[in-house]
């Protein structure tokens, strides 16, 4: 299985003029721990995660730093780590260094690239523009869904995007889901609004070509 068979691709962004409070609102709204930044273009250009939200207001009250991090830090580092802290938008607190993948990464590789790098999620890009997002609870969503032995065919991956593509039809209330799709069996995680939110979105994916059966791991969240 690749990135683009598990990833989240109803991804939640942010510009970096987007203000601080209303993406903590979001990543509350959302049930989610991040959101990317990008640019005019579709460029991820950072991420903001709730690490950074939290590093933000403990600065906001004028948290002094560790003995230690004062003593290694140089002259010149204080001025960046001030503007990061105290900023009020996505550009002034995001971390810039942001680790991708392609969609055809393999889920073993992405395992490892969040394990080497301490970070629970991805980007997923192609041709260098957001498609996606692949968490670790998209990595166990796809080991459950079809096992690591299972390949992915393309009717799969047809009918995966058919999915996604009627659940963005207007009227649908869908707060974070995702689908993966193994031997024409989708199985649906998520959250929704209300009961008949989640009726919706089983319906739209039985109703899609070549679904032999859906699995239900949608919860009813209430906003």
């Amino acid at each position: 299985m690749q990135a683009k068979d598990i990833m989240t691709v109803n991804v939640e962004t942010v510009r970096p003029d987007t203000e601080v409070i209303e993406i903590a609102q979001r990543l509350i709204a959302r049930n989610i721990s991040a959101v990317p930044v990008v640019d005019d273009g579709g460029t991820v250009v950072g991420i903001v995660s709730e690490g950074d939200l939290i590093h933000h207001s403990e600065h906001g009250r004028e948290r002094q730093p560790s003995w230690w991090i004062r003593l290694f830090a140089n002259a010149g580092g204080d001025a960046p780590d001030y503007t990061r802290s105290h900023g009020l938008q996505a550009g002034e607190v995001m971390s810039r260094e942001v680790i991708c993948v392609a969609e055809d990464a393999l889920l073993a590789d992405i395992a490892e690239t969040l394990e080497k790098h301490h970070i629970k999620r991805v980007p997923v890009l192609r041709d260098g523009k957001l498609v996606g997002i692949v968490s670790r609870a998209n990595l166990l969503q796809g080991l459950v869904a079809a096992g690591t032995k299972t390949p992915v065919s393309a009717h799969d991956r047809d009918i995966k995007t058919a999915i996604e593509a009627a659940t963005l039809k207007p009227g649908f209330n869908a707060q974070s889901f995702n689908v993966v799709v193994a031997e024409g069996v989708a199985t649906i995680w998520g959250m929704v609004g209300s009961e008949a939110d989640r009726s919706a979105l089983i319906a739209a994916a039985e109703g899609v070509a070549g679904v032999d059966r859906v699995d239900n791991h949608i919860k009813v969240v209430p906003a």
